[in-house]
């Protein structure tokens, strides 16, 4: 995928969620975006599954420049922000760069986003828990090893991964406020008592993590089905395997989206 489409892309995606702020936010329609949000991070992981593990795209020997230092994915990472912040992506409260620091400003006019979260959470990003998870325990679980050389293309296939993943994690914050609103009582005292435990008690719901985890696992099954006019001749044959984005979502987007649920309501009522 070409920085060119990259940018594209986010102009689209963009758009959408302008729309979506302006009309106003209630408990159905976080919901409804998470559930549309699963679609992009299957579609991504199914993207970079078409490329092998390209070890030298993690390798900071392979990258040779006086101007930087890291791996190959890094420079594609940190650049392609670079390019979005100045197109106005970072204005918007969604998003959350992996490297923040020194970015440009927004070359475009400035939209008026509704203000929807409490101002604290703008200082909550967890991006480097997303980037350790992804390249540490998920990448290996669902990407074949080899090499092919489409390096470039293996980086940019990384960066649209976890820009989904960033987006769904940090999505928690909204999903906290909405959650705070209908029942600020409940969330009162644990706040004030800034007792994390009982925060996160609060928040979890064991049979909506199991239903969620059981439905992603089937839109990979639908998404990442190889089809031929004989579908018997690829039966149970998956782009990415199932149990693995069901495990995505269980052993990390969801831990990882209620962190950033009790980050934000720790801060709720500063």
């Amino acid at each position: 995928m070409s920085i060119l489409r990259i940018v594209f892309v986010f102009v689209v995606w963009s758009h959408n969620v302008r729309n979506s702020m302006a009309n106003g936010v209630t408990l159905e329609s976080v919901r409804q975006s998470l559930i549309r949000q699963e679609d992009t991070i299957i579609f991504s992981l199914i993207e970079r599954a078409r490329f092998p593990t390209n070890s030298p795209t993690y390798n900071e020997s392979y990258v040779s420049t006086p101007t930087f230092s890291g791996t190959l994915v890094h420079f594609v990472v940190k650049e392609a922000e670079a390019l979005q912040a100045k197109a106005g992506r970072y204005a918007n409260p969604e998003e959350h760069p992996f490297f923040p620091d020194n970015l440009p400003p927004s070359v475009v006019p400035p939209y008026n986003f509704t203000e929807v979260l409490h101002p604290p959470a703008a200082s909550i990003n967890i991006s480097k828990d997303i980037w350790d998870m992804y390249f540490k325990k998920l990448l290996q679980l669902f990407v074949a090893p080899g090499d092919d050389g489409n390096y470039a293309s293996t980086a940019a296939s990384d960066l649209v991964c976890l820009q989904a993943l960033s987006r769904r994690i940090h999505y928690g914050k909204l999903v906290a406020e909405v959650k705070f609103r209908e029942s600020p009582g409940e969330y009162e005292p644990a706040i004030r008592a800034k007792d994390r435990d009982a925060l996160m008690k609060l928040l979890t719901f064991e049979s909506v993590e199991e239903a969620v985890k059981k439905r992603v696992a089937k839109k990979a099954m639908v998404f990442g089905k190889e089809v031929t006019l004989n579908n018997d001749d690829n039966k149970g044959k998956y782009k990415v395997d199932p149990s693995v984005v069901s495990r995505l979502y269980g052993d990390w987007i969801m831990p990882l989206t209620k962190l950033v649920q009790v980050e934000y309501l720790l801060r709720r009522l500063d």
